[in-house]
């Protein structure tokens, strides 16, 4: 997730104050930022009463990024975890100061959610230096795999991967990054075949575009995204091994063209990939799902391959209150439904709660839009 204060465009300026990101704070952390449960009443007041599409799940910590997975039959969360720092918001997202994880559970969709407490702290990462944002989990060789993308001591985001036997943790990490990593917002996809991928990768502060060359470039302070009339980035993956703790390939670009089957141009912001990828097989076609950044939408693309390439389909969700949108997209007892975080609680657009809900597919197989 990266996170950003540059305007949307003008057709969408009455929505920019519904677009989010969110997260909450622990009744551990500072008094002067209170919990997610003491700021709710002032967020109401704020947003002068406005209805949303659901209620966050959890109230007690700020959290956002949700990765849920359906593992034996139970469902868990993998966000990240909002605090308040009381850094200035930039163009960087440093105000995403987060330094844990905590997973939640539910045995059902509105059922009660557990946290777990803390999984994994950026103190037990060898190599971390700060940031902790969006993770994401997977399961196999009856091992649960943690990953997360963390700056390293060089303020280079990096992917990491911690392991443990429980879907809820405590995760060991593994002493260094995997090598080949970039960016931020790992998606870790299991086909049918059992062989797995991870997607990643955010403009902006996600440092995407600084690895335009192959290598990363830190000449620019202001490096950002190419020229409007130039072919956006796209987002990145590569098979993992069989252990799942490194690439099985180099890492490749995606592309993700428009219905006319050319790529989108960076100027293109209601179409390009931002950030936020997420990857979900239905009816043997493959869903590649990610965020607008700036525009703030939630937008899905098809393709045949889970290196695509994929083919702009429309939109997932319209802009939720707050800057960032993230999501994730599951399957539980016949029905689809989509995770995702908005400000409902504090109002602040680093400081985010998750969310649930349904997910209704067109007869061919599509999303109908959601307005959160």
């Amino acid at each position: 997730m990266s996170h950003f204060l540059k305007p949307a465009l003008p057709a969408l300026a009455a929505l920019s104050l519904l677009n989010a990101c969110q997260s909450n704070t622990s009744s551990s952390e500072t008094a002067a930022s209170g919990t997610a449960a003491d700021t709710s009443a002032t967020a109401a007041s704020a947003t002068g009463g406005q209805k949303f599409l659901a209620k966050p799940l959890i109230k007690e910590i700020y959290t956002a990024d949700p990765s849920a997975h359906v593992f034996n039959g139970k469902i868990y969360i993998y966000p990240s975890h909002d605090i308040e720092t009381g850094m200035p918001e930039n163009d960087n997202g440093d105000h995403f100061a987060m330094r844990d994880y905590h997973i939640l559970s539910m045995d059902s969709i509105n059922g009660k959610v557990t946290d777990h407490g803390v999984a994994l702290d950026v103190k037990d990462v060898p190599w971390a230096g700060r940031q902790m944002w969006a993770p994401d989990a997977a399961f196999k060789n009856g091992t649960y795999y943690l990953y997360f993308p963390v700056k390293d001591k060089q303020d280079i985001f990096r992917i990491g991967v911690a392991t443990s036997k429980s879907p809820t943790g405590p995760f060991k990490a593994e002493p260094k990054p995997i090598e080949g990593s970039l960016s931020i917002d790992p998606a870790v996809f299991t086909d049918t075949d059992g062989k797995t991928y991870m997607y990643m990768g955010g403009i902006w502060g996600g440092q995407l575009q600084r690895w335009r060359s192959g290598k990363y470039d830190a000449s620019d302070p202001k490096m950002q995204e190419p020229g409007p009339k130039e072919k956006a980035l796209g987002p990145k993956m590569a098979r993992l091994s069989s252990d799942m703790l490194s690439f099985a390939e180099p890492v490749k670009e995606i592309q993700i063209l428009g219905q006319d089957g050319k790529p989108f141009l960076s100027g293109d912001n209601t179409h390009r990939f931002f950030e936020g990828g997420w990857m979900h097989k239905y009816n043997g076609k493959y869903y590649f799902s990610y965020s607008t950044g700036d525009t703030h939408l939630l937008v899905y693309a098809t393709g045949d391959s889970p290196y695509g390439p994929f083919t702009y389909q429309g939109v997932l969700m319209n802009p939720v209150q707050g800057w960032t949108t993230h999501h994730s997209i599951i399957e539980k007892d016949g029905k689809w439904y989509l995770f995702y975080h908005d400000t409902e609680l504090s109002n602040k657009t680093w400081l985010r709660n998750v969310k649930v809900t349904e997910l209704k597919r067109k007869p061919d197989g599509g999303f109908e839009t959601l307005n959160p």
